[in-house]
């Protein structure tokens, strides 16, 4: 009890310290990336804050993958360095007895992993792109601020309107730029009004202004004046997407009729389910890798740590492709790299065995010793 009971309080601490950690590094790179798309007009800066909780909503399965692996290994080379192991293994207990309390502690957290690959991940995406394709989307007069310089989605519409009154659909002091073909048209007006027209369609009415057309320094420059001039905005309904495979939910996955061929469902089910059997392979490879010989750097372990998550995890987005690409069954994907995982697990802790029996008969008398000091 005692064991159990101290390997899950550390493995606890660590593990929150360590996702900590990596939350941070992801909400620091995001708020970068994000923001550079809200500089260059690609999202709403009123939106930045929302897409940066989806995305990191939408990587939470592989930061707690990452940080379950990292903190056993980190608990475990803890207990090598300072001799804490030596102790365990002289009270009759071997590498094996690891494996027990780890995976209790770790299974919660795999089901977790598991239930945000599957449900959060998908939803996280969708709602992203809902949000970018609504600023995308936005028609020009859901864009005029009392105030403020707006411009149109595509760049080619600039409007500025001192006072608006959304009761009664009225604007005054409008100024309205055209840039279309290569030629500059720009209307101003004291007043005006928003009118709605059939099929959706809004304009904007401006009413006894100045129109200017072309540059000043061309020959076909013109001003004209205008009682009433009409300028149309075709209101646009933000449609939803067709959702990519990322951002389906798992039951529109499984209804997709062609399971063998190309395709790209059959092999985002393979990355939702093998990121929870990459997280169990991963913990039963830290066990017998976390070992370290007091004497040595402890560096080792964590150089072949993230070597093999690597690889892993390289593995696992290079079977996905195959699925995707109709080289590889889904079938004949989803197991081969998991269980390649176990079998390396299976042969590092037998190997472990007997030399750990060995080493603590060698480091028992001086284990002893640095107590009593």
């Amino acid at each position: 009890m005692i064991f159990k009971q101290a390997l899950r309080r550390e493995l606890s601490f660590t593990t929150g310290g360590v996702f900590l950690v990596l939350v941070t590094i992801m909400i620091t790179s995001l708020v970068i990336r994000i923001l550079g798309f809200a500089a260059n007009g690609a999202v709403n800066p009123e939106d930045a804050l929302v897409l940066i909780a989806l995305a990191t909503l939408g990587y939470l399965a592989v930061l707690l993958t990452v940080s379950l692996f990292v903190a056993t290994l980190i608990v475990l080379v803890r207990w090598y360095k300072d001799s804490e192991m030596i102790v365990w293994f002289a009270s009759g207990l071997s590498v094996t007895n690891l494996i027990r309390p780890i995976l209790q502690f770790a299974i919660p957290l795999i089901i977790i992993i598991a239930l945000l690959a599957l449900f959060v991940w998908p939803w996280a995406n969708r709602e992203s792109t809902l949000i970018s394709q609504r600023f995308q989307q936005r028609d020009d007069v859901s864009m005029v601020t009392a105030g403020q310089f707006k411009e149109s989605a595509k760049a080619e519409r600039v409007f500025f309107i001192e006072e608006l009154d959304v009761d009664k659909s009225e604007v005054k002091n409008i100024f309205v730029a055209d840039n279309k073909n290569g030629r500059l048209s720009i209307a101003v007006a004291s007043t005006g009004y928003v009118q709605n027209g059939e099929g959706g369609e809004k304009s904007i009415v401006l009413h006894r202004g100045r129109r200017y057309e072309g540059h000043p320094t061309e020959p076909n420059f013109r001003i004209l004046e205008f009682n009433e001039y009409d300028t149309k905005i075709r209101s646009k309904d933000a449609m939803a997407p067709a959702p990519r495979d990322r951002e389906k939910t798992i039951t529109e996955l499984l209804n997709d009729p062609n399971p063998i061929a190309a395709n790209p469902n059959r092999a985002e089910i393979l990355w939702r389910v093998g990121l929870p059997l990459m997280a169990l392979g991963l913990v039963l490879i830290a066990i017998p890798l976390a070992y370290v010989n007091p004497r040595l750097g402890s560096y080792t372990a964590m150089f072949y740590a993230v070597l093999i998550y690597l690889i892993y995890s390289n593995l696992l987005n290079l079977t996905q492709n195959f699925v995707a690409q109709g080289k590889i069954n889904v079938f004949v994907g989803v197991w081969p790299i998991h269980l390649l995982a176990l079998i390396i697990a299976t042969a590092l802790i037998r190997n472990r065995i007997n030399p750990s029996i060995k080493w603590w008969r060698r480091q028992l008398p001086a284990a002893f010793a640095k107590n009593k000091a």
